[in-house]
């Protein structure tokens, strides 16, 4: 098995079969193994550096019925808001002051937020922060939506695969959703321009060893600047209510595999992996991620935007979410990092010099 992460770690890219034999075989010496290397490829381009993001979930309202989420939209038991633009924007500007450099605007597939109403939030971000860099997560979109977005000063697109099995995903979700179409929104995204960022859960219900490992070589076909991957935990309002969560140490190992995989990706270490764990984020920086992102949401709406139990930070001002994150940060060597944080194979020359 060491055999696998040193050719990982020198070719970037495994086969599928030895792929799932790492994570089928992994162990406790194997995975420190595994972090030793990841945390080393990440210094080499980022060095100690971890980048914050300001995330400002918008509207809890969602057309989809994913049967994993809890803004699905059969659940009736979930408050739901949307934010106007001008709530956004002071969002933003308390950020600003804080010192972001990089908002994502992430919500439901919520229809009332068409393409116009869009692109007038996005315009309106960027002409009072044209220093700052404006990440969407908005979902399944037309290839004419996501070139308006982007026209408007949108820099990038997270919008996660999920399982790149299509077995699978028709599992996790309702007819009305595909995975042929999912990846179409992803391929458009690339040919858009915008700097794309996918991922999967962890755990997800009846997930494989061989689903992971395709996962991996999606990830690796794509290319994405990003990839945000965290463990499944069930909604108590959801189908999936008592399926078992994924676990801290699975997903710590896939987060050390993509690293080696995608050596110059950004990668979070998500708020559910805080959530399942009181130092998950930490140990997320450790097996390879090298971003957090604390909320700017404002408290009034935190606890109503719930894809998942037991979700942490809820009751924290934006403030207190970006000092405890940078403190925390402090204690495992890292700096934070409120810059843009381009990807470093995405950037001119002069970023990336700022980024080694």
């Amino acid at each position: 098995m060491e055999t696998l992460i040193e050719k990982l770690k020198r070719q970037s890219v495994l086969t599928r079969d030895e792929y799932v034999s790492l994570i089928r075989n992994r162990t406790p010496e194997l995975a420190e193994l595994l972090y030793e290397s990841a945390r080393e490829i990440k210094r080499r381009y980022y060095g100690n550096d971890v980048f914050i993001r300001g995330l400002i979930e918008f509207t809890s309202f969602c057309k989809n019925d994913c049967y994993y989420c809890g803004l699905r939209c059969s659940n009736r038991n979930a408050e739901r808001y949307r934010l106007t633009k001008e709530d956004i924007l002071l969002c933003c500007r308390n950020g600003y002051e804080l010192g972001f450099r990089t908002f994502v605007l992430q919500g439901g597939e919520d229809p009332y937020f068409n393409a116009d109403r869009l692109v007038d939030i996005i315009r309106s971000i960027k002409k009072e922060y044209p220093d700052c860099a404006l990440t969407l997560s908005v979902g399944e979109k037309s290839y004419e939506e996501y070139k308006a977005y982007f026209d408007a000063g949108a820099d990038r697109y997270l919008l996660r695969h999920e399982t790149a099995d299509n077995e699978h995903y028709r599992m996790l979700h309702p007819k009305e959703l595909s995975p042929e179409n999912r990846k179409r929104c992803l391929y458009d995204l690339k040919r858009i321009g915008y700097q794309v960022g996918c991922g999967f859960m962890v755990g997800s219900p009846w997930q494989t060893e061989e689903n992971l490992a395709d996962d991996l070589l999606f990830i690796k076909e794509l290319q994405p600047q990003m990839v945000g991957i965290g463990p499944f935990i069930p909604q108590h309002d959801t189908p999936f209510r008592d399926k078992k969560a994924g676990t801290l140490e699975l997903t710590l190992f896939m987060l050390g595999l993509l690293r080696l995989t995608l050596p110059t990706a950004l990668i979070p270490a998500t708020t559910a992996l805080g959530t399942i764990h009181p130092l998950g984020r930490e140990k997320g920086i450790q097996a390879g991620a090298n971003v957090v992102m604390p909320n700017l949401s404002p408290v009034s709406v935190r606890k109503k935007y719930l894809l998942y139990d037991n979700k942490i930070c809820t009751g924290d001002e934006a403030a207190e979410c970006k000092n405890c994150l940078a403190m925390r940060m402090k204690s495992i060597g890292c700096n934070v990092v409120v810059s843009r944080g381009d990807c470093y194979n995405f950037t001119n020359d002069k970023k990336e010099e700022e980024l080694t």
